[in-house]
């Protein structure tokens, strides 16, 4: 007999980048990666690069609408921030850009955007840092492509690093200054929250991250990372399923925030994660998070599994599976839908 929890498994399938749509991103990647470290010019400025974002993390979801995978790299530079402008980082590799990228990139405000007919790639150039981080930087473990799910051990083993304690810095253009942002802190972060939550945790973001994906295609903020936070910042640790992690990570949202909060961002304390976001366009996201509460409580306290699996259905759309054939018996026993555990009753019970 079907599990509500089975449901889930099929979903997160259904949301997840695909085998073709990995294969994308990898060849996209390590492309610009390899013609990055043999370019003429640049190899000899480079001093490792790495992935991040949502994709090395393992919270990506697939693209809708026409949109592309995305990836980001990070070039690690011995620029020092001292002698070179942001501006004038970012303009080190146009010359490159020009060669392999010609009318397929764009230099953004903090990064250089390329866009390719199957992929979209992020280079996000920092500056010196020390030569110890420069060393460690150098390592399989960050230098290689492996996302959380394929392999976490390099987070997982690391003790007293210097990469822990020092961020980089990134050329914001339009600022003209180098500010500090730590990548790797914010995947070794996930991998112990995903650990905490009994490897729960990064689905529940996928699955959240879908939700406002489907349901508020319109809605700008919070954009893909600063919604992750948030997310990290209310989830549970030891939850016991997906479904717990959604209905217990929305009902904080609401009783905790009502208000739009200072996000203080992995590894880079003072920096907040909601900078960008403005009241109104909190207050709209809190309101959408209220309805989404209820449903979720709904759902989830639902004795009979169809009802309930409608009711997931209607907060996630069409790629959560449908619901078992309406016959209140199987069998001559009522369906109902298993749960791992049970779940404090929220304001919205």
């Amino acid at each position: 007999m079907s599990t509500a929890n089975s449901y889930f498994s099929d979903f997160l399938s259904n949301i997840r980048l695909s085998e073709s749509q990995r294969n994308d991103l990898k060849t996209g990647h390590t492309t610009l990666r390899e013609r990055l470290l043999k370019d003429d010019d640049l190899s000899p400025i480079i001093v490792s690069t790495f992935l991040q974002g949502s994709y090395r993390r393992s919270t990506a979801v697939k693209p809708k609408n026409g949109s592309k995978s995305d990836v980001d790299v990070i070039v690690v530079t011995n620029l020092d921030a001292d002698q070179t402008t942001p501006e004038e980082a970012l303009n080190k590799f146009i010359p490159f850009l020009d060669k392999y990228y010609k009318d397929k990139y764009r230099i953004q405000g903090r990064s250089i955007g390329i866009f390719l007919s199957y992929v979209d790639l992020d280079i996000v150039p920092t500056s010196a840092p020390s030569e110890t981080l420069q060393y460690e930087l150098k390592s399989d473990g960050i230098s290689n492509d492996d996302t959380i799910e394929d392999n976490d051990a390099f987070f997982v083993e690391s003790s007293d690093c210097c990469w822990k304690k020092e961020p980089l810095l990134i050329p914001d253009r339009e600022a003209d200054f180098w500010d500090e942002t730590h990548p790797l802190e914010q995947i070794r972060w996930t991998v112990e929250k995903n650990k905490k939550c009994n490897s729960h945790y990064i689905n529940v973001v996928k699955a959240l991250k879908w939700w406002k994906k489907t349901s508020f295609p319109e809605m700008k903020h919070p954009k893909s990372y600063p919604l992750e936070h948030f997310i990290g910042d209310c989830c549970p640790d030891e939850i016991s399923s997906v479904a717990e992690g959604v209905v217990l990570t929305l009902e904080k949202f609401v009783v905790d925030y009502p208000n739009k909060p200072f996000l203080s961002d992995r590894g880079v304390p003072e920096h907040n994660v909601f900078g960008r976001l403005s009241e109104y366009e909190y207050q709209e996201f809190y309101k959408a998070v209220c309805d989404a509460a209820k449903t979720a409580r709904t759902a989830y306290d639902c004795e009979d599994l169809h009802d309930s699996v409608l009711k997931w259905r209607e907060l996630f759309g069409s790629e959560f599976p449908e619901p078992p054939n309406n016959n209140n018996t199987v069998n001559g026993f009522t369906r109902r839908t298993e749960k791992t555990t049970d779940i404090p009753r929220g304001r919205f019970a």
